[in-house]
């Protein structure tokens, strides 16, 4: 699961001068944690959890989980997608698995193959305890 166990703790790593490069041609087995943008344009077989942007592109795929802040795809997909605020899907990306986050852009031409659960942010309800019972 990961990224801070699911959106815990603070997520301001999104800056474009902190970027992690997976380039074409190389395959990685295992999983990556990582705290800096991240752009994969080659192949990872294992879960992937970002605490900044994810960038899959269009010669990149992933096999496994990927947990992060945002996302988006250009290539391939095929495990459960967790975005904490905004995923796009490019028209070259092809999903395969369920997809959780707040906000979702897809272009035409993009397949998607799963479900998909829009969330709200998580916000805090408070109840008024000065109510009484009567009894």
């Amino acid at each position: 699961m990961l990224r801070k166990e699911l959106f815990g703790g603070n997520a301001t790593h999104d800056s474009s001068d902190r970027l992690n490069k997976i380039l074409s041609g190389t395959e990685i087995t295992g999983d990556i944690v990582s705290d800096s943008n991240l752009l994969i344009e080659g192949e990872i077989i294992g879960n992937v959890s970002c605490s900044g942007k994810v960038m899959i592109g269009t010669s990149g795929k992933i096999k496994g989980n990927l947990v992060c802040v945002n996302a988006e795809v250009d290539g391939a997909m095929d495990g459960e997608l967790t975005i904490e605020n905004l995923l796009v899907l490019h028209s070259t990306a092809r999903i395969k698995g369920d997809i959780q986050t707040l906000k979702l852009t897809i272009e035409e031409g993009a397949y998607f193959e799963g479900a998909c659960v829009m969330k709200s942010p998580v916000s805090t309800t408070s109840m008024k305890s000065d109510f009484a019972f009567d009894e």
